[in-house]
């Protein structure tokens, strides 16, 4: 009796035949018309797990499977206009502006940190700058020194009558989300968990993680990069040195495409399902004019004989599910294709998609000097089973790819001596197509020449990688972790 009383119901082949064309009908109907492109790899394993096991198959594609929001159509940008628009590389603006990206402007001051510790006094002399609004956008607020450190800042600032917006994404932290809680509620600082694992599962939006670093005051500074607000990526952990990363410091345009950038994350995390009524160009013309009203970051305003090698000409490229185009994949793809000279790229993470792997490839066949950055082990070994094809691919076709025995969390991309990339995304399939990601495009020589010697100079201290096949046990290993690469 009690085994008949939980036994599941059975279903005859016919019945079960038509679940499963159900759940394929429904992957067709969400990724299709929905226009949602994936991985080839990702959508294999989708169809197959569904195909195999549609009773669990369809239930996780429904929580995890969604790689788009609801976002307004793709709107083109207005091309750079003025002396100083000859900085930045035609085929690089007119894609990005076709693709909806804020146009490159002028910026007042532009500032790199290598180091942990200027990092840190960084971040704390935008955060002590901020009169009247502060947001921050952060993939992990840790529960150490250095968290503690920013959640008291954050609340001294809060108590000093600033409107105080704390984004954190919830699986990013995970274990220390709600470690400074009641410090930072009780001095009056506003705080959202970005979608939460138990909090929009019917949605399918679980999978979306915002892994976007932005800590902006008033509209007219902000600090971005690769770190995340935990004492890795500045003082260490206890016995470990910090990790080897790069942030900036911005104050003009940048920081009011940013401050629109926020907006639309800060109203997804509270539950709408698209960001701001007002279409992301109305928000970044409407912050612009505010911000041209109070700072002078433009090329009119600019003395002639600064330009142009002394203007910091730059712009956001974002890319995520909140965008209609996959921004950031399509402007390094471009690059691979139309450098001529040199690609320096650094990145804690390689699982490239199939297309920029073969641009890459490419481009190293036709004599492009190549320079990849990575980490001997990194801190996600999963992901470093998965690189081990597409390094030694690269390799052969005479890539310099180079191991550093240090852990790297830097993203940064030198394409030439026209443009530089630096901020949040990895060069993987999550980063490039799931992920809310942010990287600054740098057209200005300085930007990019500081960029580059950083590279140069690190790499410097890595071991190539080797080309030579693995054993037949880690090859299948690392085809295994292929397959769900897209995820890491």
């Amino acid at each position: 009796t009690l085994h008949r009383m939980m036994s599941l119901p059975a279903l005859t082949p016919l019945e079960h035949a038509a679940f499963v064309a159900a759940g394929l009908l429904t992957y067709i109907v969400i990724t299709r018309v929905r226009r949602q492109r994936r991985h080839p790899y990702a959508a294999l394993a989708w169809v197959m797990g569904i195909a195999a096991f549609p009773y669990l198959g369809l239930p996780l594609f429904l929580i995890f499977g969604t790689r788009k929001v609801v976002r307004p159509a793709t709107q083109r940008q207005p091309l750079p206009a003025g002396p100083w628009a000859a900085l930045a590389p035609d085929w690089a603006t007119r894609l990005l502006a076709a693709l909806g990206a804020a146009g490159a402007r002028p910026q007042a001051a532009v500032r790199f940190q290598a180091e942990g510790e200027q990092a840190l006094q960084a971040v704390q002399a935008v955060i002590g700058s901020a009169r009247h609004t502060l947001d921050i956008c952060t993939y992990v607020l840790g529960d150490d020194e250095v968290g503690a450190l920013i959640a008291a800042a954050l609340a001294d600032r809060a108590r000093a009558g600033v409107r105080v917006r704390l984004l954190v994404d919830s699986i990013g932290s995970l274990k220390s989300a709600h470690s400074h809680d009641e410090l930072l509620k009780r001095a009056g600082v506003h705080t959202r968990l970005f979608m939460p694992a138990l909090g929009s599962p019917g949605r399918g939006r679980v999978n979306l993680r915002n892994h976007r670093k932005l800590l902006i005051a008033d509209g007219a500074r902000v600090w971005s990069g690769g770190r995340n607000l935990a004492n890795e990526y500045f003082i260490g952990r206890v016995g470990e040195p910090p990790w080897l990363d790069l942030s900036f410091t911005a104050e003009g345009a940048l920081a009011a495409q940013a401050q629109a950038l926020f907006d639309g994350d800060w109203r997804i995390a509270r539950g709408a399902r698209q960001a701001l009524p007002l279409g992301y160009a109305e928000r970044l013309a409407r912050l612009d004019a505010e911000l041209d009203a109070d700072t002078p970051c433009h090329a009119d305003t600019l003395p002639a004989e600064l330009l142009p090698a002394d203007v910091a000409l730059a712009q956001w490229v974002p890319s995520g599910p909140d965008f209609h185009e996959d921004i950031l994949h399509a402007l390094l793809v471009s690059a691979a294709f139309h450098a001529e000279q040199r690609l320096l790229l650094a990145t804690p993470y390689f699982v490239p998609d199939e297309g920029l792997q073969e641009a890459l490839v490419l481009a190293a066949k036709r004599g492009l000097q190549i320079t990849l950055l990575l980490p001997k082990q990194s801190n996600h070994r999963l992901a470093d089973w998965a690189r081990g094809r597409a390094v030694r691919e690269l390799v052969e076709a005479g890539v310099n790819v180079r191991l550093l025995p240090a852990m790297l969390h830097a993203k940064a991309v030198v394409v030439d001596d026209v443009l530089a990339l630096c901020g949040s995304a990895n060069l993987d399939s999550r980063s490039l197509f799931i992920n809310y990601e942010a990287m600054a495009a740098f057209y200005g020589r300085a930007q990019i020449d500081w960029l580059a010697d950083w590279i140069t100079r690190t790499a410097a201290d890595g071991e190539p990688a080797s080309s030579k096949p693995p054993s037949w046990l880690r090859d299948i290993g690392e085809g295994i972790v292929a397959t769900v690469a897209f995820q890491l």
